[in-house]
């Protein structure tokens, strides 16, 4: 049946239930997050019961994951109130180890969404449990560790240093041929004869000296996730100015990974800023394909206020194409 497929975006799952009376008994498709694929189940007595559980599979018997998610569930209408569920977080293996029961009256058409905060792995053989998503391991290659671990002494301790860079708040230093080989802006800069060049100086003044040794860790491969993380839409800025594809594409990645409704209209205004077109159809789907824009009514009208034009419209085509008369 049409109502059985469940679509995702990002870490969100969504089933839009189409016919549903009492006594009645559904299970979804299979659908994807992380490594496993999902069901979920519903089944209307007394309460609506909700289930999450992974499919059988080779995957989940050896790696059974540990969720931390939280449903909403709301009616199919533009007036509809989500009625959310507290975070939870379990090891789940079959269909019995997650059972939410709603003491509501949903019926007929229906929404429900479970998004994913965090999937781990749980070893069979003790341990800490790992998270599937990102860690300091997925920025660097096991190939290249030595060459790295040179790269990063360069860096921390100026080994041969011949640049100096001003930051908004302080001064750091670094290497023409790294930022050369990186940048073709930084490149013209050191071939042609510009101040950078005479000065053996770069004013980055739009950057604090934090954001900025994120930057330069990028640059000489040794940046750790969480900085990657705390100063990525700095870095998106820097990607953008000094032309290195690498980081605007990882930047892009990043952001499309963790959309929410706290952030999603941010997203959108960065994406067309910097022309990042895989994060601003990530956006448009939330919003529009996903029903989410009914969650931020007020400051959607907000940024209606300020968005640019051809922005907007962009926004009124999505709601074209996704609207369809009921």
């Amino acid at each position: 049946m049409a109502d059985t497929k469940v679509e995702t975006i990002s870490r969100l799952g969504q089933w839009r239930i189409e016919n549903f009376g009492p006594l009645t008994y559904k299970k979804s498709d299979p659908f994807r997050v992380g490594i496993w694929n999902w069901h979920l189940s519903i089944e209307k007595n007394r309460y609506l019961y909700i289930r999450l559980f992974p499919e059988p599979s080779r995957v989940s018997k050896e790696q059974p994951p540990i969720a931390r998610f939280v449903f909403r569930i709301c009616s199919n209408g533009a007036n509809r109130r989500p009625y959310i569920s507290p975070i939870h977080e379990r090891l789940l293996r079959t269909s019995e180890d997650f059972v939410w029961p709603v003491d509501s009256t949903f019926h007929g058409r229906f929404i429900i969404d479970v998004e994913f905060l965090d999937l781990k792995i749980c070893p069979l053989n003790g341990g800490e449990a790992s998270s599937i998503w990102p860690s300091d391991g997925m920025m660097q290659s096991l190939a290249t560790q030595s060459t790295l671990r040179c790269l990063a002494r360069m860096l921390d301790e100026a080994i041969h240093a011949d640049i100096t860079i001003n930051t908004a708040d302080g001064t750091l230093r670094a290497h023409k041929a790294i930022l050369s080989a990186s940048s073709p802006v930084f490149q013209s800069m050191f071939l042609h004869n510009l101040r950078e060049k005479e000065s053996s100086t770069i004013d980055i003044e739009d950057m604090s000296m934090e954001s900025c040794m994120a930057l330069l860790s990028f640059l000489y491969g040794n940046i750790k996730q969480e900085d990657f993380w705390k100063h990525r839409l700095a870095l998106l800025g820097a990607a953008n100015k000094y032309d290195i594809a690498d980081l605007k594409d990882s930047c892009e990645e990043s952001l499309l990974e963790d959309i929410n409704s706290g952030n999603v209209l941010e997203r959108l205004q960065e994406a067309w800023l910097y022309q990042l077109n895989k994060l601003k159809k990530g956006c448009l789907m939330y919003l529009f394909d996903f029903g989410k824009i009914y969650d931020i009514r007020d400051e959607i009208n907000n940024f209606f206020r300020q968005a640019d034009r051809e922005l907007m419209l962009e926004m009124f085509q999505e709601v074209l194409t996704v609207w369809k008369p009921v």
